[in-house]
């Protein structure tokens, strides 16, 4: 059965009290609190290093049965081997499987550097390299990388195209994979936007995917409160 994972990119923001977390609460607090309000965080921590055994024991321990959690690919992997076949590919698919074992991950966020143009050939040879289990989002950056063929590739594995919108950029809205990622980053959404946003949603989970949306807004807790808005 088709679900909704709604949250926020991160969680560690002290700007939430007393509107999402309480006044009392304390840093070290803040995930389990969130896990109880939404069902689902990205993790931008694993773009710069990778997460400890311990830190992922903590991560589940603190959230509840179907909190997922959506981890970015490491910064190696995207920006400094820029999808390039290595060993460090490997590793960083091995290090956050413990959270595959457990059913506790969602998609991995591949998010790519602005400047880097399509290239059908690096993006087959990474495809490739994607161990079975895991699901991965693309963020592609450049406009290079709307196309057809593109899709196609991102289709016949299985893998989502990152639905990213912000004030300056939004992706085409294709649907390639058996689920929808969906990166919300604009500075202002209306209310009218956010039914919008729940009518695509239903539509989406009533069809047969599973959909992962994540908000921005660390200054304010106005994101946390949406994403928890559109499941209920």
């Amino acid at each position: 059965m088709a679900q909704l994972f709604a949250g926020t990119s991160g969680f560690a923001y002290d700007a939430w009290k007393p509107d999402f977390y309480p006044p009392e609460a304390k840093s070290k607090d803040y995930l389990r609190h969130y896990a109880t309000r939404l069902n689902a965080v990205e993790i931008n921590y694993t773009f710069r290093r990778l997460p400890s055994s311990s830190t992922l024991e903590n991560w589940v321990q603190a959230t509840p049965e179907g909190f997922v959690f959506a981890i970015k690919a490491h910064q190696r992997i995207t920006h400094i081997q820029r999808l390039k076949k290595a060993e460090f590919n490997e590793t960083f698919f091995k290090v956050i499987d413990p959270l595959r074992v457990v059913k506790r991950l969602g998609p991995v966020l591949v998010q790519l550097p602005p400047n880097l143009k399509c290239d059908e050939a690096l993006l087959g040879g990474f495809l490739e390299e994607i161990p079975p289990g895991f699901r991965c989002a693309f963020e592609f950056r450049h406009a290079s990388w709307f196309q057809e063929s593109v899709y196609a590739m991102l289709e016949a594995k299985g893998m989502a195209l990152c639905l990213a919108e912000s004030d300056d950029f939004v992706v085409p809205d294709v649907i390639t994979g058996g689920f929808v990622y969906c990166r919300l980053r604009k500075s202002e959404y209306s209310a009218e936007d956010r039914v919008n946003i729940q009518n695509k949603v239903q539509a989406l989970v009533s069809g047969g995917k599973d959909v992962y949306v994540f908000f921005k807004h660390e200054d304010t807790p106005a994101g946390a409160l949406y994403a928890e808005q559109l499941l209920r």
